[in-house]
């Protein structure tokens, strides 16, 4: 959207305290607007006992707002963020399976319980996702729903999720399981760019958090440990770790959970590298292969279930996609199995596919995301 698309818009800034965030803010207020802004407040549920960033995140998201005279204002989606997020992590692992949290995050607490909220109150919401729009005519109606929003029949045009220009920081994956109402109020505006040229912004406008690291893993678990969070909700199941090819146990795990397909480092096992290869739930191994590249992590044919379409349109046969946050997209071709299932053939077998992740689905020319499925081998 250009300036005069947005300049009677009311707009909702999300600030992290990151870089990211503060510079969406100073792009806004370059280009003459007055948007209001919020700082999401999620995190452990008792928050004594954890080592939480998040009050430095704040003091960064206030110093900005105040910077360029805004208003900030804190939205506490702790509880939606415990009941809907943290259930659907637990839940998954529990299973054996590799969830997101942050792709549930985007779709469920930043653009949907900060719309409940407040966010209805607005026409767009900024945040700092390095990713794009494009929109087009369209009849299609809209999928999901939302609180306060226009009637279905007013959609006028369909919105396309695209990729960012910069393919290590580009964060569509992290959105492919948005709705197309919320895809239809998101505002990147620093989408287009290349995260150098966030930085150049962020050291010359002296923004206070110019400097400051990009955060790392689980949007609210700064400095934790995944593993201890995982070891506070879930406890330890100690089992058995066997050689996938010779039946041979070669150790044992303190919980099945503490390991995901693909993975290598990290399993305390002698004689290495071993890469875990399956688990069996019901009977609590882990299943692993020996060397430093074994044909056993690989998969090239898989399936995914419940594909969920942003904007209503399905794939086309020859796609590329993800199964994780990397710089790479990957070319293969979709059959269609019926009722939102799909049989994925990767173009060349990938490591470490595993049941529970999102496989993130672009066009051929990894420009526009059309959603994501996820993994049920």
């Amino acid at each position: 959207m250009n300036v005069k698309e947005i300049e009677n818009k009311r707009i909702a800034v999300l600030l992290s305290g990151g870089v990211d965030s503060s510079v969406v803010l100073y792009e806004l207020v370059r280009q003459g607007l007055h948007p209001d802004c919020f700082y999401i407040k999620i995190g452990p549920e008792e928050e004594e006992e954890w080592d939480c960033s998040s009050e430095e995140d704040l003091e960064m998201a206030t110093a900005v707002s105040h910077k360029y005279g805004c208003k900030l204002e804190v939205i506490d989606c702790h509880r939606e963020y415990w009941d809907q997020v943290t259930t659907y992590t637990m839940d998954k692992v529990r299973a054996g399976m590799t969830p997101n949290p942050d792709v549930m995050c985007n779709r469920l607490i930043k653009f949907g319980a900060f719309h409940e909220k407040c966010g209805h109150d607005y026409d767009l919401i900024a945040t700092g996702h390095y990713a794009q729009t494009e929109r087009e005519p369209s009849t299609l109606p809209r999928s999901g729903k939302a609180t306060n929003t226009p009637s279905i029949q007013e959609e006028t045009e369909r919105v396309w999720l695209c990729t960012s220009p910069d393919p290590v920081k580009d964060q569509t994956d992290f959105l492919a399981q948005i709705y197309d109402w919320q895809l239809a109020k998101a505002l990147f505006p620093i989408g287009h760019m290349m995260k150098d040229e966030v930085r150049v912004i962020a050291e010359r406008e002296h923004l206070v958090n110019a400097k400051r690291k990009d955060s790392q893993g689980i949007c609210f678990l700064g400095k934790i440990n995944y593993n201890d969070y995982l070891r506070r909700y879930l406890g330890e199941l100690p089992g058995d770790v066997v050689e996938l090819e010779t039946g041979k146990k070669i150790g044992q795990h303190k919980g099945h959970w503490f390991h995901t397909i693909g993975q290598r480092k990290g399993m305390g096992l002698g004689g290495g590298p071993w890469f875990v290869i399956k688990k069996d739930i019901e009977q609590n191994i882990v299943y692993v292969s020996h060397g430093y590249d074994p044909a056993t992590a690989y998969k090239q044919d898989f399936p995914i279930m419940d594909f969920h379409s942003i904007n209503g349109q399905l794939p086309p046969t020859d796609i590329t996609l993800k199964i994780r946050h990397t710089p790479e997209y990957l070319p293969a071709k979709l059959e269609s199995l019926g009722e939102g299932r799909y049989m994925v053939h990767a173009e060349a077998p990938i490591h470490g596919v595993a049941p529970g992740q999102f496989c993130v689905v672009y066009d051929n020319r990894h420009h526009r995301c059309y959603g994501s499925g996820e993994i049920t081998i």
